[in-house]
């Protein structure tokens, strides 16, 4: 019977004796002059991946890899080892006569953890398994600690998000999830750089925290002996660029909002918005549903998405439908039949639409869309033409000032996107932060306040623009198929854990 490694029941064995023991390895190493925290380089020449996905090319051949070795299993003059790499993991097959008898012992030594280079010929097993005959094998760096033998991440997700490094190890999912958001905005960055966009980037301590709703984070410049805010948006400096001449920008980049922790809310989150001169909303949509389709299509290789079990389709154009006719469609409430506040809040008491005394016509609208509708919103849609009440930063729609030139993108019943045709009349902006204010000062800590730069950026003249915000985890959890944030950032915010 194959000779196991002593490690396979950790809860069994008393852990301290376990660290001393590697520890005591270590200072073996040290004392012979092995140290392996001495080597500064290994040259590696394939990784696991490669060898199988190529195995035609690779068979035979000799090849240098490195990565954690994840098992062994010791059997007299030959052994089996697994290790894992950046793309994957690959089988070894170690033997006494091709490393050496005292290499051969030293192998015998290491632990399930320990980082080790190998070099050797690529070959298929008997059983069929691609795998690596091992004639050199270098331990590369020391594992001082004990990984689980089923890491806990399958039931105890708050050590996963804490300890992600370990996650990352023991989960091949977690890390081809976290590979695909790479790949996820480098073709974002593709996309829109071949439409001839401009990345750029702007401040994130800010003196005044603009262009979205949202309750920001407040801290202390100490020089300057200033209180200043963490962004919550990226918007107002980004349209001063396009009132510089830049006419296509976007960034890509955290912003902080002083709010709760859900499956699609964390504080600090990716935003990417872009801004394109001499186009408006419905520029924006054609470019959501292009953009869209080009990333499944790269990442996936598909236009088909699932997410939950549910099929979603970016082939097909996606639905274009206003927020007043969605309202009507999915509450039976048809607002263009309502012409007062007060016909407002007798229809939303009748439906059980709760509201507040500051609500307006067009706030209630809004309320009975997320009440009624969203829900409903699975496969790509664009809701158009929104309230002015919840639009401050929007133009106006000619043919009906109540209402504003602004989308939000929906899949899965989530806010996927928002967007505008850009308000660039100064003097209306003016009137419209003056409101803001006034909601401030009645204690709305979401609301905007008065930006005078940013008017004055304005009133130097700003073309008709289309903009847009994306938020990219969201993005990443529809085409990972991941069921929270926090499974896409690499550290999402936890509550500290007491000493």
């Amino acid at each position: 019977m194959a000779e196991q490694t002593k490690e396979t029941n950790v809860e069994n064995v008393d852990i301290n004796q376990l660290l001393k023991v590697r520890r005591e390895k270590l200072a073996e190493l040290q004392a012979s002059g092995k140290d392996p925290f001495t080597i500064t380089k290994y040259d590696v020449t394939a990784h696991s991946a490669d060898i199988k996905e190529n195995l035609a090319e690779y068979e035979g051949k000799t090849v240098s890899l490195a990565g954690r070795m994840m098992s062994k299993r010791i059997m007299g003059k030959a052994s089996f080892a697994n290790i894992s790499d950046l793309k994957g993991n690959i089988q070894l097959y170690v033997s006494r006569d091709a490393l050496g008898e005292d290499p051969y012992k030293e192998f015998k030594k290491l632990d399930i953890g320990d980082i080790i280079g190998v070099t050797g010929y690529v070959f298929v097993t008997k059983t069929g398994e691609t795998s690596v005959h091992v004639e050199t094998l270098t331990l590369i760096s020391k594992s001082l600690q004990i990984l689980p033998e089923k890491f806990h991440g399958l039931t105890n997700t708050d050590m996963r998000y804490r300890q992600r490094y370990v996650d990352l190890i023991m989960n091949a999912e977690v890390k081809d999830t976290f590979l695909k958001r790479s790949k996820i905005i480098s073709a974002i960055r593709r996309y829109l750089d071949g439409l001839g966009f401009m990345e750029v980037e702007t401040p994130m301590l800010v003196q005044n925290a603009g262009g979205a709703a949202a309750r920001p984070f407040e801290t202390h410049f100490n020089a300057l002996d200033e209180d200043v805010k963490l962004r919550i948006s990226l918007e107002l400096y980004l349209k001063r660029l396009i009132v510089g001449g830049l006419e296509r920008v976007y960034e890509i980049g955290r912003v902080f909002r002083n709010e709760g922790v859900d499956t699609r809310h964390n504080p600090e989150f990716t935003l990417m918005e872009l801004y394109q001169a001499y186009t408006d909303y419905h520029g924006m949509m054609d470019l959501t549903e292009n953009l869209y389709r080009y990333l499944a299509q790269e990442v996936l290789g598909t236009t088909t998405i699932t997410y939950n079990g549910i099929e979603m389709d970016l082939g097909k154009p996606f639905t274009r439908i206003t927020m007043v006719d969605a309202v009507k469609q999915y509450a039976g409430v048809d607002f263009n039949e309502i012409h007062t506040l007060e016909e407002a809040r007798a229809i939303a008491k009748e439906k059980h639409v709760e509201f507040e005394e500051r609500h307006k016509k067009g706030d209630i609208l809004n309320l009975f869309f997320e009440e009624f509708v969203e829900e409903h919103l699975i496969q790509p849609t664009f809701v158009m033409d929104h309230p002015i009440e919840i639009s401050p930063l929007t133009k106006k729609k000619p043919e009906d000032p109540n209402y504003v030139e602004r989308f939000e993108f929906f899949m899965n019943g989530w806010e996927m996107a928002n967007a505008y045709s850009e308000l660039n009349d100064p003097i209306d902006q003016r009137e419209r932060f003056k409101a803001q204010d006034a909601l401030a000062d009645a204690g709305d800590e979401e609301a905007n306040h008065t930006d005078e730069d940013f008017l004055y950026a304005l009133e130097l003249g700003m073309p008709p623009t289309g903009g847009i915000g994306f938020g990219i985890d969201r993005m990443v959890m529809l085409l990972t198929d991941s069921p929270a944030i926090r499974d896409v950032l690499f550290f999402p915010t936890m509550r500290s854990i007491e000493s």
